[in-house]
């Protein structure tokens, strides 16, 4: 794969790289209109491929958050077409790298020294390359290490990028009202703090230990005295990424054992710790060679503040959800509704997210769920279509709920979508044996 012996950093050279992609995507457009002139019965299947195709070469480039857009809708795989989530979701951990000269230079930067005279060994080409790091293989005394070194100019760029790929969100989403920029405001923070590496090695070291006596489930060691702010280098852990691992011929029991561990990791997270990794996407875990779950990354962790948590897992449970007063009371402590809403945006959002938790809470209710059912995934599929053409949602203010929303609704889509993977049947209550 080709390297990278420089990224764009300036706001200038940046916004005119998502220009260019822009102009493309008009292209695309013109392109689909005429030749659904001659043929009516076109579909976009066409349209939506090669405009996500365009779109993830620009933001390819640029890395750093644009490219961290793409893989948080990587992971909403109900919510785009096909072709977006299979071009996004190479985000993950499949883009070009830096060059070894770049490499050296940020070492000699950022640790005062160059990699061969830290490590015993080090391999100049990088094993994979993702939206705000790239990942390479080393080793020190006799171990094997993983060494993550961060893009030049990603921290810097943040607000500017998501400047750009505002206006582009506000459409796609439906946002309207000043309100909004809480929500951007709140990806603005959790990129800044993704880019923090040694943020990320004391939240590694702390879930890490709070989590070790999850079963069947392991994490790497990290060493501070080869890290900084730009580098972290932990133990080099064997086994296929989820994505991987999931195309392989494996058993329903192996399955349903590393599903229930996942969920098991998630809840005690959510419940006994109120903080969550909130990144989860299959290139931040791993299978070893003896079925256990490994976890890999905790660069993006969001914390739950009791006044979310506590609405927000009351409206988990069915018998809430059918309470019509208790229900709206919560809409409104969530954000969901609020005092400036017409009676007919009322009626209209108390229905929507009715059918809605419904649907998304049903896991909850239940003694054991299978997270491989067809039936849960159609309807989820069916909603998601459903609403995606819906003309009076369109014409009304989409800047619904509270900012946490943003990071626990991904949280749990990226897992449901991880255990959907899996085929996995989880004892739904089994994670309160670790909370003791």
């Amino acid at each position: 794969m080709k390297t990278l012996d420089k990224i764009p950093t300036g706001k200038i050279e940046r916004a005119s790289k998502l220009v260019k992609t822009g102009v493309k995507i008009g292209g695309n457009y013109v392109k689909y209109y005429g030749k659904k002139l001659i043929n009516p019965d076109l579909d976009r299947e066409e349209l939506n491929e090669d405009n996500a195709g365009d779109i993830y070469d620009g933001l390819k480039s640029l890395k750093g958050s644009a490219l961290k857009v793409a893989q948080m809708l990587s992971m909403e795989k109900n919510m785009l077409p096909n072709a977006y989530v299979e071009k996004f979701s190479l985000s993950q951990f499949s883009v070009p790298p830096l060059s070894a000269p770049l490499v050296r230079k940020t070492f000699k930067s950022y640790l005062g020294k160059y990699p061969e005279d830290l490590y015993d060994t080090f391999e100049k080409d990088s094993i994979n390359a993702a939206s705000i790091g790239q990942v390479h293989k080393a080793t020190k005394d006799g171990k094997m290490l993983a060494v993550k070194i961060q893009y030049p100019g990603v921290a810097k760029s943040i607000s500017s990028d998501l400047a750009l790929v505002k206006p582009i969100a506000v459409r796609m989403f439906n946002i309207k009202g000043k309100d909004s920029d809480k929500y951007f405001k709140e990806v603005e923070h959790k990129l800044i703090e993704e880019t923090n590496y040694i943020l990320e090695i004391a939240q590694s070291k702390e879930i890490t230990a709070a989590c070790k006596h999850i079963e069947n489930l392991e994490f790497p060691c990290y060493y501070e005295a080869l890290s900084s702010e730009k580098i972290i280098t932990m133990d080099w852990m064997q086994g296929l990424h989820l994505s991987e691992f999931v195309k392989t011929d494996f058993s329903r029991e192996t399955g349903n054992l590393l599903g229930q561990t996942l969920w098991d990791f998630y809840m005690f997270q959510i419940h006994g710790l109120r903080k969550v990794h909130a990144d989860p996407h299959p290139g931040n875990f791993l299978v070893s060679k003896e079925e256990r779950l490994i976890a890999i990354d905790f660069g993006c962790i969001k914390e739950v503040p009791n006044e979310f948590y506590e609405p927000y897992f009351e409206l988990a449970k069915k018998e809430n959800i059918e309470n019509e007063a208790f229900f709206t009371e919560k809409l409104y402590q969530l954000e969901i509704l609020n005092k400036n809403d017409s009676r007919e945006e009322l009626q209209f959002f108390t229905a929507l997210f009715k059918e809605m938790l419904t649907l998304f809470t049903a896991p909850f209710n239940e003694e054991r769920f299978d997270f491989g059912q067809d039936l849960f995934w159609s309807r989820i599929a069916e909603l998601s279509e459903r609403f995606s053409k819906d003309e009076q949602l369109r014409k009304m203010n989409g800047n619904r709920g509270s900012k946490h929303f943003l990071y626990m609704n991904r949280t749990f889509f990226g897992l449901y979508n991880l255990l959907h993977d899996l085929k996995a049947e989880v004892t739904v209550q089994s994670f309160k044996k670790y909370l003791d």
